[in-house]
């Protein structure tokens, strides 16, 4: 079981920057490959960003490459997603995601991720 606590989340103007965190407690946090999804207003849950069980890899969806940042931190059971040059389409509810299945990669897919926070809604105004 993993149990996950976003926080981080804000109103910020366009070509801001935010950094979202994600605090994990459970066993399992150590062996899982975690992921960031957002849901803005009227649209599906869609991947944004995720990083392999040891770090040593990540993935980004092609909206956010060269802007955002995944990474972790296995000693202190954190995720962290740093959000540069922030855009009014990036509004959305973010959630922070754990992939409980114990492959290595990161896959994409809201079904392959068995855990879920509560997420932290991102404003961006233009």
């Amino acid at each position: 079981q993993v149990q996950l606590v976003e926080s981080g989340g804000g109103l910020v103007q366009a070509g801001g920057s935010l950094r979202l965190s994600c605090a994990a407690s459970g066993r399992t946090f150590s062996g899982a490959a975690m992921g960031w999804f957002r849901q803005g207003p009227g649209k599906d849950r869609e991947f944004v960003a995720g990083i392999t069980w040891d770090g040593g890899a990540a993935n980004y969806a092609d909206s956010v490459k060269g802007r955002f940042t995944i990474s972790r931190d296995s000693a202190k059971m954190m995720v962290y997603l740093r959000m540069d040059n922030l855009k009014p389409e990036d509004t959305a509810v973010y959630y922070c995601a754990a992939d409980g299945s114990r492959r290595w990669g990161v896959r994409v897919g809201v079904s392959a991720y068995d855990y879920w926070g509560q997420g932290t809604q991102v404003t961006v105004s233009s």
